[in-house]
């Protein structure tokens, strides 16, 4: 899944100073008058409808916080996640299989496969007929930035509702340094209070419409703040995945046909305007994502002149 460079203006009008910290804006009430009679007060919206999911697990403590933070927050919010640890298994999904479902608790689904298997399995059975209004996935341990976004269980979870046609956004918290896992359970809260300030600006915009334009969702990466993970980010960027590809993988030959594998974590220079970038500034990285392997216009042109006049 490359991300595109150009980003589209939903993202760029997202990431102002109200997802700093200010609210939208929202129209005073009309002031009864004779020219203007007092109106009978308006039905309430319907809550906002969201599944949840992530990589780490049903009852891992991103998805806790999240699920705590955003039914605070006055949305319906149901669990449909992996029962076990399923980090690093980008959009792999279950085929000619049998799979274990559990529901351990009202509101709560504990699905025996990947993130991609329980987004699927909650959109098919859980939401049956009717389709939640967003999905999000973690938040995670550890950042979801540059090529580590491409391997991703809790993206590979967005990318699910993506194909299927929902709003998603992906969450996680952490920067590029070796996780203090203190300080990271700790920010997932920050982590989550922005998430909340997203959605609410999303529904403002969207009013009585899709949350994020069709086949568009939200990667957002949030740092590790201060010692104890409990500070405030520097601010909000709107991001591309950077191209890099941190994770190298190092073979060494047993000698007896077999092969010993070990991933070594190797981070570059960050790219400028990236999502490494803006993490490792202390600040929230918002990448728009799609579920799909097109590298837009610019390219499609590029391969179109590569091939021009080649015959079978």
């Amino acid at each position: 899944m490359r991300r595109k460079r150009v980003l589209p203006p939903t993202v760029l009008v997202l990431c102002t100073a109200a997802l700093a910290g200010t609210a939208p804006a929202v129209a005073s009430p009309l002031t009864a008058t004779a020219a203007a009679p007092a109106r009978t007060t308006a039905t309430p919206a319907a809550p906002l409808r969201i599944l949840l999911t992530n990589d780490d697990g049903y009852d891992a403590p991103g998805i806790r916080k999240a699920f705590e933070r955003l039914t605070a927050a006055g949305y319906d919010v149901t669990i449909v996640a992996p029962l076990t640890n399923q980090s690093g298994t980008g959009t792999k999904m279950m085929s000619a299989s049998t799979i274990a479902v559990k529901h351990p608790e009202p509101k709560v689904w504990a699905v025996d496969g990947t993130p991609g298997d329980s987004v699927l399995f909650g959109l098919s059975e859980v939401f049956q007929g009717h389709a939640p209004d967003l999905v999000v996935s973690g938040t995670n341990f550890g950042p979801n930035v540059a090529g580590l976004a491409t391997h991703s269980g809790t993206v590979g979870g967005a990318v699910a509702a993506l194909e299927s046609g929902v709003p998603a956004i992906a969450l996680s918290t952490g920067g590029m340094a070796v996780p203090d896992p203190a300080a990271t359970v700790n920010a997932m809260g920050p982590t989550v209070d922005f998430a909340v300030k997203l959605i609410d600006r999303l529904r403002t915009r969207a009013k009585s419409g899709p949350l994020l334009p069709k086949g568009v969702g939200l990667n957002v990466n949030h740092p590790v703040v201060g010692a104890d993970g409990k500070g405030t980010a520097a601010g909000v960027a709107a991001t591309f995945q950077d191209p890099q590809a941190p994770l190298q993988p190092d073979f060494t030959d047993s000698g007896d046909g077999t092969w010993k594998v070990d991933v070594r974590f190797r981070p570059q220079p960050a790219a400028k305007g990236g999502d490494v970038e803006a993490v490792g500034a202390n600040k929230i990285a918002v990448s728009s994502m799609n579920a799909d392997w097109n590298t837009g216009p610019a390219d499609f042109a590029v391969t179109a002149a590569l091939i021009a006049g080649v015959r079978p």
